[in-house]
This record gives C-alpha cells, structure tokens and sequence, in this order.
C-alpha cells in the first residue's frame, strides 16, 4: 500500500511540475505591449544609419522582462517594400524566433520561409536595442510586419563569456 502512495505522489508530483513549467514558458511571463506611441515600429535608415519610425497600424505585442529576446509584434504598413529597400537596412541573416503559441498573428516558420522565397524582406530595426540584442522587422509585400529580437555577433561572443569583437559598442557596466 506505502508504494502505490509514494508512486502517486511521486507521479502527481511531475504532473504538476510539468503543467507549472509549461505554463510559465507559454503564458507566465508574457505581458501585452501597447502601441503607446507612433514610434513602436523603427528601422535604420541606410543614409543615418539611425532608427526611423515607420508608418504601420492593427500593431500588436509582447514582451518579457525574463529574457531580452521574447519581445514579437505584428502589424501592418502601408509603405511599399520597394521605398523601404532603398531607405531602411536589409539584414540578410534574420532568424525569426517562436512566439507563443497562443500569440498566433506570429509564426516563425512562415516567416522564415518567406525571407527564405522571397515573399518578404528582413531590415533591421534597432542594433544593439538592448546589449547583443537586434531588433528586427520583416515586412511582406503585402505589407504585414513581423517584428522580434535577436541575438548579434556582439552578444553572442560576449554570452559565451568571451571579449566583444572589433567594433562592438562598450559593454554595459553591468555585464563586464
């Protein structure tokens, strides 16, 4: 009798500590952002070099204080992707990153198989938005917009626990 309570436990145990981290991956720590001002949607322009605010409208969000790579965003523009080219930086190495399943305006694999046939272009929307941190944009030609972060050359040395590479900004007095 002692060992089916103990299997029990022992199962009920998993169980819940399964469902617990399912649910803080999927929902725990996710908040909606809102578009709170004309400047949610940015990307570099070519000529500046800095981030310029695009039009764009049905803007959705989310975000994470847990990680500096869970923010997506979805909205629409009504910019032409060929002005955009000539004026916002194309980013030619552009991973989409998997939002939660229930954020469903958002998902990657399409998004990535788009950059990859052509249907949509990646730019990059903010370097360095937060250290080692890219914030990129992938718009469509029929002009939906993807936005996400993603780890650059410069943060993925320096997560590793190696020195920045040439022509990093300086770390952050809090990661040296």
């Amino acid at each position: 009798m002692n060992g089916k309570v103990i299997g029990i436990v022992l199962i009920a145990t998993g169980v819940l500590g399964g469902g617990g981290l399912y649910y803080l991956q999927e929902y725990g720590f996710y908040e909606t952002v809102e578009a709170t001002s004309a400047d949610m949607v940015q990307m570099t322009s070519v000529t500046t070099g800095v981030p310029e605010t695009i039009l764009f409208d049905s803007f959705q969000a989310i975000d994470a204080d847990s990680s500096p790579i869970r923010y997506r965003a979805c909205f629409t523009t009504p910019q032409s992707l060929a002005m955009m080219t000539e004026t916002y930086e194309l980013y030619d190495n552009a991973e989409p990153l998997n939002a939660p399943g229930w954020f469903d305006c958002f998902n990657a694999a399409d998004i990535a198989e788009a950059l990859e046939n052509g249907e949509a272009l990646a730019f990059l929307g903010t370097a360095n938005v937060t250290y080692g941190i890219d914030r990129m944009v992938a718009i469509h030609q029929d002009g939906r917009g993807f936005v996400w972060h993603q780890i650059n050359a410069c943060g993925e040395d320096v997560f590793d626990g190696n020195a920045p590479p040439e022509g990093c900004p300086p770390l952050p007095e809090r990661t040296q």
